[in-house]
């Protein structure tokens, strides 16, 4: 009794397997609670990002610091409003929605005229509101090409001053645009909502209204990842809650948390983007050590596989 009583507490503190090479029955117990738990916390994330219809992205991409700062920002949809403030390029994808919404409503002559006037007037106003703010757009686009010499010479020295220095003009230019993109966001509204209001009732029968969504320069950016990245999140929590693929999901779940790392390195003393590294470390060891076998439907997809496997066959 005097024994088990001094030998139990060490055994439970150096590992209580015979053998670190096996999981014995409270490894695996940690193990199965460990996968489980992230699971949760990337399904619950995922949850909350689908039921709010506003969320975005662009936050987190926009707010990146360290070495891939600038990878990250430029991830944000229209991150420079190059695509919002270029006119002829808003004519295209303006008349372009026209077009469509004459095709899938059906309009009558009357309606195709209505449409082409919300258009023309929808465009004089994206041009007036350029011309009225063409000197805060001169001075930003200046701004622009200064911050993109500091940033060189902050790459290639790596003098902290120019860094902050960096940090201070982008601030500076984000407010500076920031209202004029507002009143251009306002105005694409405006001009979705126009055109699906040219529609009747009867032509609206068991129809959305048509979103125009928006033009895009590079293949993936915020305005695509924000529609998925929750059914991702909650897949991937699924997945791991379940034991079911569970090295494909813990994989994923792994490289997701990686680039959360990176865009905030290098990483606060405090709560920040520590604990992303620490939970994809997690990940890894899910991934590596067949976690979904242990109470997961893996086991049941394994041992099926097993039947068609040669005798000798791991």
């Amino acid at each position: 009794m005097f024994r088990s009583a001094i030998l139990t507490p060490l055994r439970l503190a150096t590992g209580w397997g015979p053998n670190p090479r096996y999981l014995g029955w409270m490894g695996v117990a940690m193990l199965v609670l460990l996968r489980i738990t992230i699971g949760w916390h990337f399904f619950s994330e995922g949850h909350q990002k689908w039921e709010q219809s506003d969320w975005d992205a662009k936050p987190f991409f926009q707010n990146a610091r360290g070495p891939l700062a600038n990878q990250f920002r430029q991830i944000v949809w229209d991150w420079d409003g190059s695509l919002r403030l270029d006119v002829e390029r808003t004519k295209v994808h303006f008349a372009t929605f026209r077009d469509r919404a004459v095709r899938a409503f059906g309009f009558s002559d009357a309606q195709k005229r209505q449409a082409q006037t919300n258009y023309a007037k929808s465009i004089e106003q994206l041009q007036w509101l350029i011309e009225s703010n063409a000197n805060d757009l001169e001075e930003y686009q200046l701004g622009r090409q200064r911050l993109a010499d500091l940033e060189k010479d902050s790459r290639r020295g790596g003098v902290p001053s120019l860094a902050g220095q960096t940090e201070t003009i982008r601030a500076e230019l984000n407010a500076k645009i920031a209202p004029i993109l507002r009143e251009i966001d306002t105005l694409w509204a405006s001009y979705e909502a126009a055109q699906n209001a040219v529609a009747t009732r009867e032509q609206m029968l068991g129809k959305n209204p048509l979103e125009m969504g928006v033009t895009r320069n590079q293949l993936i950016d915020t305005s695509v990842m924000n529609a998925y990245v929750p059914y991702f999140d909650m897949a991937v929590g699924l997945c791991l809650v379940l034991g079911l693929f569970t090295p494909i999901a813990a994989l994923a779940a792994a490289g997701f948390l990686a680039s959360v790392f990176l865009s905030q390195f290098p990483p606060d003393t405090g709560p920040g983007s520590s604990y992303q590294l620490i939970e994809g470390m997690a990940c890894l060891v899910i991934a590596g050590s067949a976690a979904g076998r242990l109470a997961g439907l893996d086991f049941l997809i394994f041992s099926w596989i097993q039947k068609f496997l040669p005798r000798n066959a791991e």
